[in-house]
C-alpha cells in the first residue's frame, strides 16, 4: 500500500486521538465545567462527577459527546489526569476516598482555601501551603497546582485569544505530571509558566505575589519575582 499524504495524516489523526489523554474531574461546578469545556473543545474525553449523578450528567450533557458523567470513584479510575474541583475542606475526605485509585497519576489540584468556609484545613493550608497540603493526603499521587489562580469567569472569556495569551502558573514535584499539566494549560487556550516544585506553588496562591494575575508570560513572570 502507498502511504499517501492523506492516508499519512488519517493515520497521525487516530494516534493523536489514542494517544490524547483522558481526563476525570472530581467536582460539577464553576471550575469543573469551565476546565471541561475547554479541553472537551480541545478534543480530550472528560468524566464529569458529583456528589449527585443527577448533577454530573446534566453537566456532561451541556458539553457534547466527548464528556461524560460518572461517580467521584469512576473519574479517579477514568482519567489519566484527575482534577480536583472541590471546596478545599473536601480534600481530607477524598484523600481517604479516592487516595488509592488515583496513586501514580497527575493530580491537579485547582482549588483555593478560605478561612470562613473551609476551617482548620484552611489554617494549615495557609501555612504550609496548599500543594503540600494536598500532597499530603495524596501521598502516591503527583499532585500539581494550577488553574487556581485565576477566577474561571477570567479563563472562559480569554481562552485562545490573540497573541499574548493569558499565562498561567503551575508547579509540581514531578516532571512527568508537570508536563502533562503543561500540556492541557496550553489546550485550554493559555501558556503556562512552571514555578518550580510544589511548594513554590505559594507564590500563586492567595496572597501569594501571582494571585489574580492576569497577565502574559512575561507580565506573570515579573510578578513571580516579586518578594
Amino acid at each position: 500500500m502507498i502511504l499517501t499524504p492523506a492516508l499519512l495524516a488519517f493515520a497521525y489523526q487516530g494516534y493523536a486521538e489514542a494517544s490524547r489523554l483522558k481526563i476525570g474531574i472530581i467536582g460539577a461546578g464553576q471550575v469543573g465545567t469551565t476546565l471541561a469545556r475547554l479541553w472537551v473543545g480541545s478534543g480530550y474525553p472528560v468524566m464529569l462527577s458529583a456528589r449527585s449523578l443527577d448533577e454530573a450528567k446534566q453537566a456532561a450533557g451541556q458539553l457534547g459527546p466527548l464528556a461524560s458523567a460518572g461517580t467521584p470513584e469512576q473519574a479517579a479510575k477514568f482519567g489519566d489526569v484527575v482534577v480536583l474541583a472541590v471546596p478545599y475542606r473536601a480534600i481530607p475526605a477524598l484523600g481517604q476516598q479516592l487516595a488509592t485509585m488515583v496513586k501514580g497519576k497527575t493530580l491537579l489540584d485547582p482549588s483555593n482555601f478560605y478561612p470562613f468556609r473551609d476551617g482548620a484545613i484552611a489554617e494549615t493550608a495557609a501555612h504550609d501551603g496548599a500543594g503540600p497540603t494536598t500532597q499530603r493526603y495524596f501521598p502516591g499521587a503527583h499532585v500539581v497546582r494550577g488553574f487556581n489562580s485565576i477566577d474561571m469567569s477570567v479563563l472562559r472569556s480569554e481562552a485562545h485569544r490573540a497573541e499574548p495569551r493569558l499565562a498561567v502558573p503551575i508547579a509540581g514535584d514531578d516532571s512527568a505530571a508537570v508536563d502533562s499539566v503543561s500540556g492541557l494549560v496550553s489546550a485550554a487556550g493559555f501558556d503556562p509558566v512552571v514555578t518550580g516544585d510544589l511548594a513554590s506553588s505559594v507564590m500563586f496562591q492567595s496572597g501569594g505575589p501571582a494571585f489574580e494575575v492576569k497577565k502574559d508570560v512575561a507580565g506573570l513572570k515579573s510578578a513571580l519575582s516579586r518578594p
